[in-house]
């Protein structure tokens, strides 16, 4: 119960309902704040506890001043916690073990329950191996559940086993975009309150939901678990972003194109640690689709949440999408009754201010690997020509009998190019067309089984992907890219047989309204049939190239592309096989298919010829506005999203056959490689040990700066003779069934194993060594080692362990096993320069400290090297109830020299204090639940 400092408890009457609210009117000065700002006062207000949230907190966020740096922190509820199925599974096996915890206790099993609603949604295992078939989607299912049906089975129990926990099983959609169409609430109600729906997810994309006015960013697993049980969110008041919308987008432009424009514009701003919120007249001609877009690539702008206001776009998007009459009306009431609905004529006062002229917005591409780094598409030939130098070795001897072949088969009949070789044979293409530097070129023939025949060259489109929540949410591109095909088909186009092809829905709603506006036969004409409903090329899910194509790039070192609908372009993220990754909308997916390559200017390159004979460029197939609008109007219903979404927890016939445990716990099976019962809560006693001063400790690593969660904690392939391989190897995993380190997070033991494994990490400890290797001082000479191998033996010697590091340390995803591998390896502190905010408070979240160095100190400016044993004095003030600012650390060198400093202590708040006293957040909230 809020202390309600204010006395802005009240009621809502709406229709025939009474809803109890908490009254922003009642705080002055809360009326000046951006929507954002207004939710999160709310959010305290009906908090407010006296101890964590405070009447303090309430007037910090009414007298917010634009102008300031963040530093007032403050404790964010949210409303509800949304999960995809890698980073959820260990969010579950956590809660599945704090069950096992309160029987060892003494407790109720079944009390042990998400006390804020959590939702998750399987969408990032499917994988497409098989494509350009009408029985790839079939057959990739299948595929996906026999790869994870230990997960599966676990998650299933789980469904039925917690209350307030629901799985949406796989084949139905992408997480966030099931949220927007069906899981988000705009306004909650929940035990006779109203409130604003707010959701923290376990996937950086969360953000999508900001474009129906929810509040709610991506968080690592371990906040997402202390969500789930009733913890707040630490966070400091942000400085907000107000990005004013004016115009209207032209013919020919998609919000792709919108979205692209947006990026690059908030990159160049900076706006990381910010809120960005739209607002202006412009807003209200942004369809709730495009708005939602936006939202969705808040973290490629770098923002923790990009906001649309509640207004009428977001009310007949919730009605066109089957959301009742009641919580219509709800939402509208409680908007304006709470000064929450958008008022184009009454601008609030943001810290920062931003304006785009939707009409100015023009065509665009994004890459080859950063979401930020805009094409203009007029220039996509120009700027891949320029690009590519930066991937190809230039003196590649190359083939000469094929040269004329290569030519006819790889460049568009209107630009004739020049041929120079190098003495050593390489081959230099001269485009005459557009007078740039022209481009490496090395013509490669390729017979494949089932494609036939073509000559590969640098630049093909290896890959075309429609994909990602960003864009197949979106009916406008969708609809679009498959009228295009439908143009494409009747002039006799079709894509070039190296290029494969993926359509990926994240919705069924999707495939709904293709089937009902009659256009699936020209998609699957050009190879796009329907592959999964998941995330798939986007996070890298693109499956195999055909094996011949892969051959062909890899033995002659190919750099071929990737276009993609979706929201992240990095090196080495969509295909092994592939270099350079552009951003695209689906529509252009779709042309570059049908182009083939990147070497491509859509102006003056014709797509191919029709049945006539005649050039067909890509205006000529470009759907206009009136044709997509009006295929909507025609093809979208309420009734598809109702029925849809009707049995959406229900699953197919697979997953209710899963063959699943019962009972209030889980029957761990001790030969699962996918699944284990965490190892958290092992010994645990009802009262905490008093926390202890670190003695004797020795150095895991010592690592330098901008050290990432993917460095510490990588999510990738698992590579052969590392310790997580031999594990798989002694479990009588084969090589082919390792997986990914990311579907692997149910097992801690893999997950350990993984830690401070990344290929490209660097360990002062050795010279010029990269990997997951460190010096072992539990042997004579401390011989190097792999991390694990040397943590398991100063674990078995008693040895505690730190880790060194540099500026930005844990800066990154959020990655929660990136904290929880660190614990489990024996590691006690942490000692770096700065700190990435949630990994830091990840790492008081597992019980291990954090500590700074002095302020301009560094490791090697104190003469550290590594080789020393840490004493750390001064922790055990905690135990009397207070955080020491600081604590004495003593590094004793083997000549017996002394290097002494005081370490900042970065336990920031009396939250944080409690779950570091307690071993960690788990441990704290599994202690109050058995008292309470």
């Amino acid at each position: 119960m809020s202390k309600d400092s204010f006395g802005a408890r009240g009621t809502l009457e709406v229709g025939d309902n009474s809803y109890e609210i908490f009254r922003l009117s009642a705080v002055e000065g809360t009326e000046k704040l951006p929507y954002s700002l207004k939710v999160l006062a709310e959010n305290l207000l009906r908090t407010e506890d006296g101890a964590n949230i405070t009447e303090d907190h309430i007037k910090a966020i009414a007298n917010w001043d634009p102008s300031a740096d963040p530093s007032i922190e403050i404790q964010f509820t949210p409303a509800r916690v949304l999960m995809q199925d890698f980073t959820g599974v260990p969010c579950i096996v956590d809660l599945s073990t704090m069950r096992e915890a309160v029987t060892a206790l003494g407790g109720d099993p079944t009390k042990v329950n998400p006390l804020a609603p959590a939702e998750m949604v399987i969408d990032h295992s499917v994988i497409i191996d098989v494509f350009g078939r009408a029985d790839a989607f079939e057959r990739n299912v299948d595929l996906e559940y026999q790869r994870n049906g230990e997960r599966y089975q676990f998650l299933r129990w789980g469904q039925g086993a917690f209350d307030d926990f629901k799985v949406v099983p796989p084949g139905t959609g992408i997480v966030h975009q099931v949220n927007i169409e069906h899981l988000a609430r705009s306004i909650m109600v929940r035990n006779g309150q109203a409130y604003p729906d707010t959701c923290v997810g376990t996937d950086s994309h969360t953000t999508m939901e900001n474009g129906l006015g929810v509040l709610g960013w991506g968080v690592g697993g371990i906040e997402a678990e202390a969500a789930m049980l009733g913890q707040p969110i630490s966070m400091l008041i942000p400085r907000v972003v107000g990005f004013k919308l004016t115009g209207q987008i032209s013919a020919g432009v998609t919000a792709t194109d919108v979205v692209l424009t947006v990026t690059e514009m908030l990159r160049q701003h900076g706006v990381v640690g910010k809120f960005v919120e739209f607002y202006g007249e412009g807003v209200a001609e942004v369809p709730l689709a495009n708005r939602a877009t936006l939202g969705n690539m808040s973290p490629e702008f770098g923002s923790t949440a990009a906001m649309f206001p509640i207004d009428e776009v977001t009310v007949d998007y919730l009605r066109l999408t089957g959301r009742d009459e009641e919580q219509l009306a709800l939402v509208e009431a409680y908007a304006k009754e709470q000064g929450m609905w958008h008022n184009a004529e009454k601008e609030p006062v943001f810290s920062e201010y931003l304006e785009l002229d939707l009409g100015s917005v023009v065509p665009s591409i994004a890459g080859p690997k950063r979401p930020q780094d805009r094409i203009l598409l007029s220039e996509a030939k120009t700027a891949f020509r320029k690009d590519i130098h930066q991937y190809v070795e230039e003196n590649h001897p190359a083939d000469h009998t094929q040269l004329d072949e290569a030519l006819e088969e790889s460049f568009p009949a209107s630009d004739p190019a020049t041929l120079s070789f190098a003495d050593d044979g390489a081959v230099q293409v001269q485009s005459a067309a557009n007078g740039s530097e022209g481009r490496p070129t090395k013509p490669v023939r390729v017979k494949a089984e089932a494609q036939g025949e073509f000559i590969l060259d640098h630049g093909a489109v290896a890959v075309a992907g429609i994909t990602s929540c960003t864009n197949t949410s979106n009916p406008s591109v969708m609809i679009g890219a498959a009228l295009l095909a439908k143009k494409a088909v009747e002039k006799g186009l079709t894509s070039k047989p190296w290029v494969k092809t993926n359509m990926a829905p994240g919705s069924q709603v999707v495939t709904d309204y293709y089937e009902k506006a009659g256009l699936w036969p020209y998609l699957e004409k050009l190879g796009f049939y329907l592959g999964g409903y998941g995330c798939t090329t986007c996070i890298g899910n693109t499956g195999p190239l055909p094996e011949e194509i892969s051959k062909a790039i890899n033995e002659n070192d190919l750099t071929v592309t990737a276009v993609l609908s979706g929201n992240r372009n990095f090196e080495g993220r969509i295909s092994p096989d592939v270099k350079m990754n552009y951003l695209a909308s689906p529509p252009l997916v779709i042309a570059y298919a049908i182009a083939g390559t990147m070497d491509f200017d859509f102006e003056s390159d014709p797509l191919g010829q029709d049945t006539d004979g005649n050039d067909v460029f890509l205006k000529d197939v470009w759907p206009s506005a009136k044709e997509i609008d009006d295929t909507i109007s025609q093809a979208i219903s309420q009734e598809m999203f109702t029925k849809s979404y009707a049995d959406v927890f229900k699953g197919d016939e697979r997953w209710r056959s899963l063959p699943t445990p019962e009972g209030d716990t889980f029957e761990w099976d001790e030969n699962s490689t996918y699944v284990r019962k965490a190892p958290y809560f092992d010994g645990m006693t009802q009262e905490p040990e008093p926390v202890t001063d670190i003695k004797g400790a020795r150095v895991l690593a010592a690592l330098g700066d901008s050290v990432t969660t993917d460095h510490i904690s990588p999510a990738g392939a698992i590579k052969p003779g590392t310790p997580a391989a031999q594990y798989l190897d002694e479990h009588g995993v084969a090589r082919k069934d390792y997986n990914s380190l990311g579907s692997r997070r149910g097992n801690h033991e893999v997950m350990i194993r993984g830690t401070f494994a990344n290929i490209r990490l660097r360990n002062q400890l050795l010279d010029d060594v990269s990997g997951g290797y460190t010096r072992d001082f539990t042997q004579e000479g401390g011989p190097q080692s792999f991390i694990f191998d040397a943590s398991r033996n100063y674990q078995e010697a008693g040895t505690p362990l730190v880790v060194l590091g540099g500026k930005e340390y844990g800066s990154g995803s959020s990655r929660d096993w990136a904290a929880k591998g660190t614990m489990l390896l024996g590691v006690r502190a942490v000692i770096v320069e700065s700190f990435e905010r949630i990994h830091r408070s990840n790492l008081i979240g597992m019980g291990v400290v954090p500590l700074q160095f002095p302020e301009g100190e560094s490791y090697k400016s104190l003469g550290i090297d590594g080789t020393e044993v840490f004493d750390i004095e001064g922790i055990e003030e905690l135990n009397e109830g207070k955080t020491p600012k600081t604590v004495h650390v003593t590094a004793t060198k083997e000549s017996g020299e002394k290097i002494e400093f005081d370490a900042v202590v970065r336990i920031d708040t009396p939250g944080e204090a409690d779950y570091y006293r307690n071993g960690g957040i788990l441990q704290f909230v599994l202690r109050n639940m058995i008292k309470s």
